[in-house]
């Protein structure tokens, strides 16, 4: 028997996916297979998984070739009819027990070979949860998949159908297993992680689930993984201002510094909006970094809307972006703006904004010279600080302990342990 292969394509919720799919086949007893987990964002992901099935078809001729993810999801017959392509199989689809055990040796009858329905008409999440995905110091907490929200330039949502969330009682069982495992630090994810609780009883909000977790576990350390900052409640900035064990580190889907470029995306923050959050929530917490993700020439920016972005990153003091140069994505209202930007303009602005991000870099490390902290080891000679930098030791450590230290210095984007 010959175990399946797996490939995953872009977020980290495919990858913590992928985990769950691996365990679902293995218990289904599926043979010879090869899955690729795949990406929608852009028009390019959806070209790279293409591009991937080939390349793994002609790796593995006698294998059956199964496809998922959200390409799978939004355009299902289009990779059907790839001659490479055995089966599509959709994101909730994927996460089912049957649907694996239809692909096992011991089912009898005819497996359907596009297995993809209305995401839209999905009202829980899988119930599906991996203990301990992630490394060996870092373990993934999915709390909540698909999105309300129907932003201009973004396709996941007809992925990852609307939003649904987890209930606390589970995710904090869930954590608590984590803890007694070994893990040090656990991260919450999800697709719009700050829409967390408003389909369940009551309406808790991501606040409330911080301060549960916080309250009822012993988990050292707790992140979370991205946020949209207007919708941060009440009881999150308190757990930012009050709990230590809530890291440092929030990474804020911005997408622009414009108002009127975020209007056309159908943002629901304005430029002000972000910049008072930051304010607010270094205020509560001094040692607070900010990570964001920010589009570079979405379609009618000019050099003014632009210059808004760049300015940005100073005026929220942003430490690590994720910069993304706009490309069309068909089925997505965006397609439809006209006065597209030149794509050379597009690389060159992306390139600003990465630049300037890469000052704040330098500039946030200048500032931990001789400042003391607690590590948490990835790898024998790297680990990272409350606020997610990397840290080099000169002699190894254990992985996945936390070890304190004061910084020396720098090199790269690398803080350097004291020796």
């Amino acid at each position: 028997m010959k175990p399946p292969k797996f490939t995953t394509l872009g977020c980290r919720l495919n990858a913590y996916e992928t985990e769950a799919m691996k365990d679902l086949a293995a218990k289904a007893g599926v043979d010879n297979a090869v899955v690729i987990n795949t990406c929608a964002v852009t028009q390019e992901a959806v070209r790279k998984a293409r591009q991937e099935i080939r390349r793994l078809r002609r790796e593995n001729p006698d294998a059956k070739l199964i496809v998922t993810g959200c390409a799978a999801q939004i355009d299902p017959d289009s990779f059907a009819a790839m001659e490479e392509v055995d089966t599509v199989i959709g994101n909730t689809e994927k996460m089912s027990p049957e649907t694996w055990n239809g692909l096992g040796p011991n089912f009898i009858g005819e497996t359907e070979s596009v297995q993809v329905n209305d995401i839209m008409s999905v009202t829980e999440t899988a119930g599906h949860l991996i203990d301990g995905f992630g490394t060996r110091s870092r373990a993934y907490v999915q709390v909540q998949n698909g999105c309300d929200h129907r932003c201009t330039f973004c396709i996941i949502p007809y992925g990852r159908g609307n939003s649904r969330s987890v209930p606390a009682g589970v995710v904090v069982d869930q954590i608590k297993r984590l803890v007694q495992q070994g893990y040090n630090e656990v991260v919450l994810t999800g697709v719009d992680l700050t829409s967390w609780g408003a389909d369940l009883p009551g309406e808790p909000r991501l606040g409330d689930l911080v301060m549960r977790i916080l309250r009822l576990t012993d988990v050292p350390r707790l992140r979370i993984s991205s946020i949209d900052s207007i919708e941060a409640d009440e009881n999150l900035m308190t757990a930012i201002a009050t709990e230590p064990r809530l890291m440092p580190h929030l990474h804020l889907s911005l997408q622009h510094g414009d108002d009127l470029i975020l209007k056309r995306m159908k943002r629901r923050h304005l430029r002000d909006d972000a910049i008072q959050f930051c304010e607010e929530a270094r205020r509560l917490r001094p040692d607070m970094t900010f990570g964001a993700d920010i589009i570079a020439g979405f379609p009618t920016e000019t050099e003014a809307h632009f210059e808004n972005s760049l300015k940005l990153v100073e005026d929220c003091d942003l430490t690590w972006l994720h910069v993304f140069p706009y490309s069309v994505r068909e089925g997505t209202p965006a397609a439809k703006i006209p006065n597209k930007v030149d794509g050379k303009v597009i690389k060159a602005r992306a390139a600003r904004l990465r630049a300037a991000g890469e000052a704040q870099v330098q500039r946030h490390l200048a500032a931990q010279q001789g400042a003391t902290h607690q590590v948490l080891m990835e790898s024998p000679e790297m680990g990272r600080t409350e606020q997610f930098t990397e840290v080099h030791f000169a002699s190894p450590q254990k992985v996945g302990q936390i070890v304190s230290t004061t910084i020396s210095g720098s090199k790269g984007n690398q803080l350097l342990a004291q020796s």
